[in-house]
């Protein structure tokens, strides 16, 4: 598979415990190049502990994690090159202006004077920070941290942007202000990892969506197809204009419909078919034979919240105990500069 083509992340079979704790058990997904992918689950789902390993912070105990090719383990340092990590409390030296925050990072990247001043120029304008490259960090708000927190990991260009929470603590125009920038970060060509517990903007801002649950992938694939369920059923509600026993009757009869019901009183029904069995003109033929007289029938689209909370469990995980593998959590590599 060529660069231009693999996923930027590639994760299989990814296990990992802390003591008598599972993390992750045999997740596994990609994510496409180019691409705005969310990551979501309750507390406790192994979403940091993902973003962890991802950022080469943490050495998976089992199963393969790559990042544009280059696995996570042996190659980590082309890994922490492609990649900028902005987790959800980050550290700021208050003491400094924000172009010398901004100016000491990209030193540390080995940026020279001359590159250094364009890049912290660049990304000050990208996160609309120049009016503000004088000030003190400490004199900030939390929305104009965060973006000097973004504008940091932006500064030695990475392909890969990994966001743990970046909304958290918000006010509603930051955060949209945020979503902005972050789609003018794929504009640019870059791939955005974005943990977030908001999710009817992450529904309007990504492409694809990875939902974990109790250390498990529950849901990976794209925002439509998450909507529309498993992709291969469909679910339909149809509005009559008065009760019609006839018309129930005559659905249940036609081939691959899986389920009838009323979700409500009145004359409405859901109707639940395989796609590739039915069509839904033969739905609306066997309801006008049957004498009744359709006023709607609509798809019934899942949103990001309805299909977390279908997909999830509720309460607090359990500590699971994995027989096969206890062993402790391999300690982090800690040469070739940390992850941006």
């Amino acid at each position: 598979m060529s660069e231009s083509n693999q996923p930027t992340i590639d994760i299989r079979g990814l296990h990992h415990s802390y003591k008598r704790q599972q993390a992750l058990r045999d997740v596994s997904f990609s994510v496409e190049q180019g691409s705005i992918h969310g990551f979501v689950g309750p507390n406790g789902a192994g979403k940091t502990t993902t973003l962890k390993i991802l950022a080469t912070l943490l050495k998976p105990q089992r199963g393969t994690v790559r990042v544009f090719g280059f696995e996570i383990v042996g190659q980590y340092k082309s890994v922490r090159r492609k990649i900028g990590f902005m987790p959800d409390h980050f550290s700021l030296y208050r003491q400094m202006t924000v172009q010398e925050y901004l100016d000491f990072f990209a030193a540390a990247y080995g940026l020279d004077l001359q590159e250094r001043t364009r890049v912290v120029g660049d990304v000050l304008v990208l996160t609309d920070m120049e009016s503000r490259r004088n000030d003190l960090i400490k004199g900030l708000s939390r929305g104009m941290q965060q973006r000097v927190s973004l504008a940091r990991v932006l500064v030695h260009d990475p392909a890969l942007l990994l966001l743990d929470e970046p909304a958290s603590g918000l006010d509603p125009r930051a955060r949209i202000e945020l979503m902005d920038i972050i789609r003018e970060l794929r504009r640019m060509g870059k791939t955005i990892f974005i943990s977030s517990h908001i999710l009817s903007e992450l529904a309007m801002l990504c492409d694809s969506v990875t939902i974990l649950d109790r250390g498990t992938v529950r849901y990976s694939g794209s925002i439509s197809g998450l909507s529309q369920g498993n992709g291969e059923t469909a679910d339909y509600l149809l509005s009559l204009a008065e009760d019609h026993p006839a018309a129930e009757a005559a659905l249940r009869k036609v081939s691959g419909v899986i389920e009838v019901t009323k979700p409500a009183k009145g004359p409405q029904y859901r109707v639940s078919f395989h796609k590739q069995q039915t069509d839904p003109n033969l739905l609306l033929r066997a309801v006008l034979d049957s004498g009744a007289q359709i006023l709607g029938f609509q798809e019934i689209v899942r949103h990001l919240n309805q299909a977390f909370m279908d997909l999830t469990e509720p309460g607090v995980p359990p500590v699971i105990m994995e027989a096969a593998d206890n062993t402790p959590p391999t300690p982090p590599a800690t040469d070739g500069g940390g992850a941006a």
